[in-house]
């Protein structure tokens, strides 16, 4: 059988197992950023900030948790400005319970340059005048 290695274990590994591995991607400690979206009709085309990753900071998953069927056909894309999508493609999200998203480029990606302001971008309609809401929550990795 064939052994390969992962892009972060590739050449990384010595013999005793010990790793010389960037520390952002191995025993790395996840952190959340929280945002709760209060739905105020939002128009398609609005941005809302989100929060900001750190510099050094590595994009992993993301959970949207909307009330159900509370924001209507209005689209959602997380990313930044002038990449709106690079963290979550522009879809409807309505459905009670949380859901799991990202991209794996943005997973797969160098540590941030510097500091990054996420937004939401609504999309294809408004967002609803209500006291629903949702909650955003990104993780990502920094070095341990």
């Amino acid at each position: 059988m064939a052994t390969t290695y992962s892009r972060e274990t590739a050449g990384k590994l010595n013999a005793a197992g010990r790793s010389a591995i960037e520390p952002h991607a191995y025993r790395a400690k996840l952190h959340r950023l929280r945002a709760t979206i209060d739905y105020d009709g939002q128009a398609s085309g609005d941005d809302i900030v989100l929060g900001t990753l750190p510099a050094g900071a590595i994009f992993a998953y993301g959970v949207i948790n909307p009330k159900a069927g509370a924001g209507g056909t209005a689209t959602i894309a997380i990313g930044k400005a002038g990449a709106t999508g690079k963290y979550r493609a522009a879809a409807i999200a309505n459905t009670a319970g949380p859901a799991l998203f990202g991209l794996a480029d943005a997973a797969a990606g160098d540590p941030l340059a510097s500091d990054e302001t996420v937004i939401a971008t609504i999309g294809a309609a408004s967002l609803p005048n209500s006291t629903d809401f949702m909650v955003v929550d990104l993780y990502y990795s920094t070095q341990g």
